[in-house]
């Protein structure tokens, strides 16, 4: 590593580490982001939220609290209305401008840096433990519920490796195309979580694929979330309206329906989820 790299591979730690800093007044706490909801009530702290996103649906008693609207379109004025001391963001709290202007009134925003991987989820609830003043708690309470989790996903993921099947997640549907997930997405990162593969190869982010193009991908197993499932009366349906009955996740149903956040939120859960799915892919 050059000494350019090392720099700035240093100042990326700080402020890494600067973001998981004790708050100063953690009493009224705002969510941008369903994962984040999900840790502060993981670790029991569920009191000091003041409001969340849409995208925080879980547990079902997170939806009772006021909404600030969807992640990506939140509204400055919405926020500040609610007289927050600290705000908790995913990486894709947005707009830009909302999140500058936050910035400018000196209230204390944190936005928790992520990268879709086991390390990344022990990483992020560690973070907010110690943002909310509970990093002894937060660690305690990692161990007792994920820890044994993560162990043993740890080791079927690197046993599956040994045999790699190919993973099509699906989330949603753009007419009668699936949306799909190719690399550096949530969803890839679900998929070597399991220890497997990406069935798609040739591209980035999510997009929609044609009935021929999954049928050469030839996925051994097919997720797609419950929203996207909604598009169709049954999973047989769905089978059969995207030729998925001709892939071998389809002869030997292989093919699921589960919870989008569950699997790709990437919070206290996707490690569970993720050792469900690791066990039965071989």
């Amino acid at each position: 590593m050059d000494l350019k790299k090392k720099i700035l591979f240093f100042i990326f730690v700080a402020e890494l580490a600067a973001d998981c800093e004790q708050a100063v007044d953690p009493t009224r706490v705002i969510v941008a982001g369903g994962s984040l909801t999900e840790i502060i009530f993981f670790l029991g702290e569920e009191s000091v939220l003041t409001a969340v996103d849409i995208t925080s649906n879980y547990p079902g008693s997170a939806t009772s609290l006021p909404s600030i609207g969807y992640v990506r379109a939140l509204s400055t004025e919405g926020i500040l209305s609610l007289n927050p001391t600290l705000i908790l963001g995913e990486e894709d709290m947005g707009p830009p401008l909302v999140v500058d202007q936050i910035k400018s009134t000196g209230i204390d925003l944190r936005v928790i840096e992520e990268d879709y991987s086991l390390n990344s989820i022990k990483n992020k609830i560690i973070c907010v433990a110690k943002i909310l003043g509970i990093e002894k708690k937060g660690d305690q309470i990692f161990h007792e519920k994920l820890n044994s989790t993560i162990i043993d996903l740890q080791a079927l993921s690197l046993f599956n490796q040994n045999n790699l099947k190919k993973v099509l997640i699906i989330l949603n549907m753009d007419g009668t195309s699936p949306i799909v997930a190719g690399k550096n997405t949530s969803a890839n990162g679900f998929i070597e979580m399991m220890g497997a593969e990406n069935a798609v190869t040739g591209f980035d982010g999510w997009k929609p694929v044609g009935a021929e193009s999954i049928i050469q991908m030839n996925p051994d197993m097919v997720i797609i979330t419950e929203r996207g499932i909604r598009n169709f009366e049954s999973i047989d349906e769905f089978i059969e309206k995207t030729s998925l009955g001709f892939t071998s996740a389809g002869k030997n149903g292989k093919i699921f329906a589960l919870d989008g956040m569950k699997m790709l939120g990437f919070g206290p859960r996707s490690p569970d989820t993720a050792l469900e799915l690791a066990k039965i892919i071989n």
